[in-house]
């Protein structure tokens, strides 16, 4: 603080830029054994998608090997693939899911 001749005092202050966390892409991972009905409930349930936005997916899932259900920052992508596979292998399925750099 710096001393003015009228006496009163300035303050400077320091501007800090935060960062925006990096992002990840979660992405589902087809399978053989999988029933289309099950990788709906997993997609409106966990990634909150409409029953429309869900059956897209899961048919990209089916046809291309692979669908991404959401774009999260790390921590939330990881706890959803970790949600997701809990829930897969208690129903008994194999499902995979697993998060790549946005």
């Amino acid at each position: 603080m710096a001393d003015t001749s009228s006496g009163t005092k300035t303050r400077s202050k320091e501007r800090v830029k935060t960062k925006k966390p990096k992002m990840y892409r979660v992405v589902l991972l087809n399978d053989d054994y999988t029933t289309m009905d099950f990788v709906v409930s997993i997609l409106e349930s966990i990634f909150q998608k409409s029953p429309a936005e869900a059956v897209q997916i899961m048919l990209k899932v089916h046809t291309s090997g692979r669908g991404v259900c959401g774009v999260y920052p790390r921590e939330i992508a990881e706890a959803k693939v970790e949600l997701v596979h809990s829930r897969a292998r208690a129903a008994g399925y194999p499902l995979a899911c697993q998060i790549e750099e946005a």
